[in-house]
C-alpha cells in the first residue's frame, strides 16, 4: 500500500515523494483512512512510528480541499504538544508537508517572545502548534480565538498529563468549534489517558500497533548493575568505545544533566545538555549541533528530550532510571528510529533497583543483565493483596493471586 492508495491528494503525495517519503508506516496505514473520513482517532504507536504524518497529512488534506483562507487571529486546526521541541518538530514536519502550498503553519511556544508571536497570528493560520501554557498566555491576551478551530490534535497526551497539563486541556477544549474531529495520539495508554479520551473523543477508532510497554523491536538493551559513584566511568568506558557516533543520555534531574555533561567535557567529549534551566535558544542549538555532527553526547532530562527526532542516535543511556516506567520506554525510543537499529544502555545502582524491577513488569520482560548482579538484597516488590470484597450475605474469600 502506498499513500495515493489511501486517498490522499496527488499534490501531497507528489510532495511527499520529494522528500524520499513513499510507503507509509504502519501506524500511518491504519489512522490515515479513519482521519480521512472524519472519524476522531486514538492512536497508540512506539516513538519514531511516523505519528505526525498519521495526523498531519490527514489535516493538509481536508485544510487544502476546503480552501477557506482563516480569518485574523483564527487557526482552523489546533495541534498540542507538552514541550517544546516535540512542538518545534512537528511544526517543521508539517512545514515541509505543506511547502509550496498556501497553508501557513505557525508555532508558539514558551522561551521566545509571545509578541512575536501576537504579531503571527494577526494574519490567522491554518495549523496552528502549540504548548498548552503558551497557548493559554494568547488566548488570555485575545491574540487568538479558537472557535473556527474544526481540528484538534493531542500528542504525546500521555506526557500532557505527566506535566499536569490536565487543567490547561479543560480550559483550551471548549473554546474550540463544536463540530470539530479530535485526534490523540501516544506511546502509552495509562488509565487516566483513556479517562481522557473519553472526554475528548466522540466515537473514536482506536488503532494500535504496539503492543503497551513494548519497547521499539530493534532497540538493543542491556543494563549494568553498577554502585552509583562508579557510574560516571562506566558510562564514559561505554562512550569512548564508539566517539564517532551519537549519544544521548537520560539523567532524573536538570542540576544532574547539567553536571554531568561538564564531567564528559572535561573527560574529552563533544558533549551539551538540554534542561529546563537551558533558554529554548541553547536547547535549539544544542539539538542543531547534535544533528550536524558538532557534539556527539547530549545530556538530558526526560522533559526536555520529548520530542527530539534525530533518526542517528545509535545509543540511548540511562545514566538514571526514570521514576516512571512508561518514561523508560519513551527514552529508548529515541533509537532505532525510521528503521534503524540502536542501542539502550542502563546503569542501576542498589537505590534504583525497585524502578528496574517496575519497568520490567510494565514491559512485561527482563532486560538482558550486561556486567554485574543484581543487589544481594534487592526483592522485586510484593503484589499488593486485594481487598476483602464483601456482599450482603457472608464475606468472600480472597481471590487467588
Amino acid at each position: 500500500m502506498d499513500f495515493d492508495m489511501l486517498g490522499l491528494a496527488p499534490r501531497l503525495v507528489a510532495k511527499l515523494a520529494e522528500q524520499g517519503i513513499t510507503d507509509p508506516t504502519p501506524i500511518q496505514k491504519q489512522a490515515i483512512p479513519h482521519a480521512m473520513n472524519g472519524r476522531d482517532v486514538m492512536g497508540i504507536a512506539q516513538t519514531g512510528t511516523g505519528k505526525t504524518a498519521a495526523f498531519g497529512l490527514p489535516l493538509i488534506h481536508a485544510l487544502t480541499k476546503a480552501g477557506v483562507k482563516p480569518a485574523s487571529k483564527t487557526a482552523a486546526g489546533l495541534i498540542l504538544a507538552p514541550t517544546r521541541e516535540l512542538a518545534k518538530q512537528i511544526a517543521d514536519n508539517l512545514a515541509a508537508y505543506t511547502r509550496d502550498s498556501h497553508l501557513r503553519v505557525t508555532l508558539v511556544v514558551g522561551g521566545v517572545s509571545i509578541n512575536a508571536q501576537v504579531n503571527r497570528l494577526q494574519r490567522g493560520t491554518d495549523l496552528l502548534v502549540a504548548t498548552p501554557g503558551r497557548l493559554i498566555d494568547l488566548v488570555d491576551r485575545k491574540a487568538v480565538f479558537l472557535d473556527q478551530t474544526r481540528f484538534l490534535v493531542l500528542d504525546e497526551a500521555d506526557h500532557m498529563l505527566d506535566l499536569g497539563f490536565i487543567h490547561a486541556l479543560r480550559r483550551i477544549a471548549p473554546l474550540l468549534a463544536d463540530e470539530r474531529q479530535t485526534m490523540m495520539f501516544s506511546a502509552t495508554m495509562p488509565k487516566a489517558m483513556a479517562e481522557l479520551s473519553n472526554a475528548y473523543l466522540k466515537d473514536p477508532v482506536r488503532v494500535e500497533v504496539a503492543p503497551q510497554g513494548k519497547a521499539a523491536d530493534k532497540v538493543e538493551q542491556s543494563v549494568h548493575f553498577v554502585e552509583q559513584a562508579g557510574k560516571v566511568a562506566k558510562l564514559i568506558e561505554h562512550l569512548d568505545g564508539h566517539r564517532d557516533e551519537t549519544a544521548l543520555v537520560f539523567s532524573r534531574t536538570k542540576h544532574g544533566a547539567e553536571k554531568l555533561m561538564k564531567k564528559l567535557v572535561n573527560a574529552g567529549f563533544a558533549a551539551s545538555s538540554i534542561h529546563g534551566n537551558k533558554s529554548q535558544g541553547q536547547r535549539d542549538r544544542a539539538i542543531r549541533e547534535l544533528k550536524s555532527g558538532e557534539i556527539r553526547v547530549l545530556v538530558a532530562t526526560d522533559v526536555a528530550a520529548r520530542g527530539i527526532d534525530i533518526p542517528g542516535i545509535g545509543f540511548v543511556y540511562n545514566y538514571d532510571l526514570p521514576n516512571v516506567a512508561e518514561n523508560y520506554v519513551h527514552r529508548i525510543g529515541r533509537t532505532a528510529r525510521a528503521g534503524r537499529s540502536g542501542q539502550s544502555v542502563t546503569f542501576c545502582s542498589q537505590d534504583e533497583i525497585s524502578e528496574l524491577f517496575q519497568i520490567e513488569k510494565f514491559m512485561k520482560a527482563d532486560i538482558p543483565v550486561a556486567s554485574g548482579q543484581r543487589w544481594a538484597n534487592a526483592k522485586k516488590p510484593a503484589k499488593k493483596p486485594q481487598q476483602r470484597q464483601r456482599s450482603r450475605g457472608r464475606p468472600q474469600g480472597r481471590r487467588a493471586a
